[in-house]
């Protein structure tokens, strides 16, 4: 089969022709449809987070249709369209797996970085770990929901019933997740790079009650800010834009260093955390409220072959949309 294989970080993809995977016990073997492209697999290729297994293919927003049957699956029949995330496996059996975190299983396992993913033609999947898609969804439109969609609900989530949230970082995932927070009554403030009047007239198209550049206080004390964007010098600048009790949630994998700050700006009860992957119970929360809104996403579309010129356009920052590599359709 054809995938684009990570020989060494820092280094470009290469098109390589591997052999076709078999599914093991409780696995599926997916053909996959297509494959959207995210930050992480930025922060991967590039070499920002260590340890991939190598060679790899990388991508973690796989949908496709089920092809063959590992034994043990129950949940999943041959042509059934699923969506295979980050999350890839965890053991089920340490504390956070047995206290419903399993997101933070010391063991866990990651699609398109501990284990391959969707660069290819086709993939296997723990079962357990892959979800049913919405229908009204067609496979480029459903894709980018697997982590902008799935992370950034789970970022959302950690805000719990705040009322005024400001989104750092109006991209993929800010734009998903405004959707659902507008849906939901809440009030969006979006910051931008300053200067960017095209994402701030975005996001007030969208529905934002305000939107400036990152370098601006908001017109009113925030409840919660979530930051999308993997800049370390947004955490205090969100934090004095909260009112006491906030909470900011850093919502990203990987971030460059957070300068130091005065306490004061910390005290009043508010709240740094971080965002570190995604739970099954994220998944199927997600996946049933995104059509009701309904969540709409917006894509640039690439062949395989042309994964690189995808991430070189995410890096600088000139896609319009998320880019989707069309790979089965």
């Amino acid at each position: 089969m054809r995938a684009m294989v990570l020989e060494k970080p820092q280094h470009a993809l290469q098109l390589r022709d591997v052999p076709k995977p078999t599914p093991a016990k409780g696995q599926l073997l997916v053909r996959i449809a297509t494959c959207a492209v995210c930050r992480t697999d930025l922060h991967v290729v590039d070499g920002e987070l260590p340890d991939p297994k190598l060679p790899l293919i990388p991508g973690h927003q796989i949908v496709g249709d089920v092809e063959q049957i590992g034994t043990g699956v129950e949940r999943f029949s041959i042509g059934d369209r699923v969506g295979i995330p980050w999350l890839g496996w965890t053991d089920g059996e340490c504390p956070y797996c047995r206290s419903n975190l399993e997101n933070l299983c010391d063991r866990a396992r990651f699609t398109g970085y501990t284990i391959d993913g969707g660069y290819a033609e086709f993939t296997v999947a723990d079962a357990r770990f892959c979800f049913h898609l919405p229908d009204p969804y067609n496979d480029v439109e459903v894709a980018p929901l697997l982590c902008a969609g799935l992370i950034g609900y789970r970022s959302y989530r950690k805000t719990g019933e705040a009322r005024r949230l400001g989104i750092y970082g109006f991209g993929n995932a800010a734009h998903l997740i405004a959707q659902i927070a507008l849906y939901q009554g809440r009030e969006i403030f979006a910051f931008t790079r300053p200067g960017d009047t095209t994402s701030q007239q975005a996001a007030k198209k969208l529905g934002a009650k305000w939107a400036g550049g990152s370098d601006e206080m908001p017109p009113e004390k925030l409840d919660a800010a979530i930051i999308f964007a993997s800049v370390g010098e947004l955490v205090p600048v969100a934090l004095r834009a909260l009112a006491k009790g906030g909470i900011v949630v850093c919502g990203g994998i990987h971030m460059s260093d957070i300068p130091s700050f005065p306490y004061a700006d910390l005290w009043g009860e508010r709240a740094i955390t971080s965002v570190a992957n995604l739970t099954r119970r994220d998944g199927e929360e997600f996946f049933e409220i995104a059509p009701r809104v309904p969540v709409r996403t917006e894509t640039e579309t690439f062949p395989l072959e042309q994964a690189n010129t995808a991430l070189d356009r995410f890096r600088s920052g000139k896609l319009n949309g998320t880019a989707v590599l069309m790979i089965g359709t």
